[in-house]
Parts: C-alpha cells; sequence; structure tokens
C-alpha cells in the first residue's frame, strides 16, 4: 500500500501516510538505519528513535501536502527535494517547508529514505 516504486513518488507517499495517521505506514518508508534531521542541529538515527518524532508530527491536526520540487536518480540513490505543507480543517496552513532526502533502491525495487532532512532546503542561507 505504501511502497514505493519510483524516488519522484517518495514525498506524495510520505504525505498518504501521514494522513493515514498510522505510524507504521510512515516507518515503513525508511530503511532500518536512516537517519532523520528535523532541523539543522540533531540527527535522529534509526527507525526506533525516528519513530518517536514522527508520532510528535502526527500530533499535528489536518491534512499534509508534499510534492517533489525535483528529483535526481542516480543508479540506486536519488536526490529529492519537497515542497510540503499541513493545512487544518479550516483551509489553514498550520506547517510548511521544504525537505532535502536522500532515498535508496531496495532490493525489492522499492525505494526508502535514508537521509530525510525536513526542513532541509527551509533553512536559511549562512553568511
Amino acid at each position: 500500500m505504501f511502497k514505493v516504486s519510483s524516488p519522484q513518488d517518495m514525498n506524495q507517499t510520505f504525505a498518504r501516510a501521514f494522513n493515514s495517521r498510522d505510524i507504521n505506514n510512515l516507518l515503513e518508508l525508511y530503511e532500518e538505519s536512516a537517519i532523520l534531521r528535523i532541523d539543522s542541529e540533531e540527527s535522529y538515527v534509526g527507525k526506533g528513535v525516528i519513530e518517536i518524532e514522527l508520532q510528535k508530527l502526527l500530533s499535528l491536526p489536518g491534512e499534509m501536502i508534499s510534492l517533489n520540487n525535483f528529483c535526481i536518480e542516480f543508479e540506486d540513490i536519488a536526490l529529492l527535494r519537497a515542497d510540503h505543507s499541513i493545512v487544518n480543517q479550516e483551509g489553514e496552513t498550520i506547517f510548511s517547508g521544504s525537505s532535502a532526502e536522500v532515498v535508496r533502491r531496495q532490493s525489492d525495487n522499492s525505494w526508502l529514505y535514508i537521509i530525510d532532512h525536513a526542513m532541509g532546503a527551509t533553512l536559511s542561507r549562512r553568511e
């Protein structure tokens, strides 16, 4: 149901998994030792730790929309950037940003996150 067969489908699949409100649907999009970074400071390594952070994300009300900005595929890896938002029932955006991710093709030809920087493409420029 949430298996990704093409890397450019990853972010829309993540949004569908979020909107299902089932943590397991989100977790099945990550490799066992994947890295998640929410902001620019701390990385969460491994699905056990990632689960805790994704539970926090699931506590936000509303529906997620996530669209690829680009997908660059090279052999068995792909670099993605997505623009995402969470919109409440009143149609107000309560959260938005742009992510940077790396996904890898698996032995069954599905794709999983190995690096997910949720706000990586939103960060301010360093001078």
